[in-house]
């Protein structure tokens, strides 16, 4: 709740137009009213096709199954965005990454098609991926004109082609089909090992990637590594008439209500949505005010980031800088 205040507040100093209606979702609404994702939070996003949504409790090994993976399947939002850049005075592996990675958020392995071979004994499970033609064209496509939009030089499409020839082998089919149509745009493609190496010994060779569901999970969580970790990148999901935004990063409930959140996370996955309903003026004034506390102000942001302040004193840091 702390980093969804501090968000809501920069935001409205920044003069973004934006009218929040709140809903709840995941452990909390599941212990209030025993569902994990409402049917009125469910409803509130089928009209209004943008959600911010904060992180979220999903039991480990038990319990019911992930609400992000349930709202990304059920409004179709395909395109897993995830930027990962080097941030002024933030302690990281290395300087100068700009990638983004675009991840197929609706089939491969999390479609939880899974079963017990032997359902008595429960020694043996079977999970099933799924990769599509349609589905494929459209990540590929979306990682594509992403890269043209924002003058990207590259697209590096990830797979694992020479083990799984039928599922990842018919997404680098595809991912070749459509470099066709984007002859502006540099085209190659990695074998997952390969790429994760490549990532840990020279990250600014990519630009824009795009790979498949589980490799883009672990690829992404591996990107935000590389600048500063979960709680300093934002994310996306995006699909033909709806998105939704959210920081990727665990609920932690340890911390909760203690004011030692770091709200960074939520406040740049807040500045994708801004840009996705045309508010660039205001998106680009928040990531400035940022900047300018990360360099001038650190002592005012979160222990986690280097700081030695609370999720209060970075809010009001950037809204002074605002």
């Amino acid at each position: 709740k702390e980093i969804t205040n501090s968000v809501t507040s920069i935001l409205e100093a920044a003069k973004a137009e934006v009218e929040w209606v709140e809903k709840s979702a995941g452990l909390g609404a599941y212990k209030a009213t025993g569902n994990p994702l409402p049917e009125d939070t469910v409803a509130a996003i089928e009209e209004h096709r943008v959600a911010l949504k904060g992180p979220l409790t999903t039991p480990v090994g038990t319990g019911f199954r992930s609400v992000n993976v349930a709202l990304r399947q059920q409004f179709h939002l395909y395109s897993n965005i995830r930027p990962a850049r080097t941030l002024p005075n933030i302690d990281s592996p290395f300087r100068n990454v700009d990638m983004v990675i675009f991840r197929e958020n609706t089939q491969g392995l999390y479609i939880g098609k899974e079963q017990w071979v032997n359902d008595t004994a429960k020694d043996h499970a079977e999970s099933i991926a799924v990769v599509t033609e349609e589905a494929s064209r459209k990540i590929i496509t979306a990682a594509f004109e992403y890269a043209r939009a924002n003058n990207r030089k590259k697209v590096s499409l990830v797979h694992k082609a020479n083990i799984l020839k039928f599922t990842t082998g018919l997404f680098l089919q595809v991912g070749r089909s459509v470099a066709e149509d984007y002859s502006d745009i540099e085209f190659e493609d990695l074998i997952v090992d390969n790429m994760a190496m490549q990532m840990v010994m020279r990250p600014q060779r990519f630009d824009v990637v795009v790979t498949t569901n589980l490799f883009g999970d672990i690829l992404s969580d591996l990107a935000s590594g590389l600048v500063g970790g979960l709680g300093v990148t934002g994310a996306a999901n995006i699909g033909d008439d709806a998105a939704m935004f959210e920081a990727v990063h665990g609920s932690a409930p340890d911390i909760a209500g203690q004011n030692k959140a770091n709200p960074l996370a939520m406040l740049f996955s807040s500045l994708m949505m801004l840009e996705h309903i045309g508010q660039h003026d205001a998106a680009e004034t928040v990531l400035k005010a940022v900047y300018k506390t990360l360099v001038e102000r650190k002592v005012y942001c979160t222990p986690d980031i280097g700081g030695e302040g609370t999720t209060s004193t970075f809010t009001q840091a950037v809204i002074d800088n605002i």
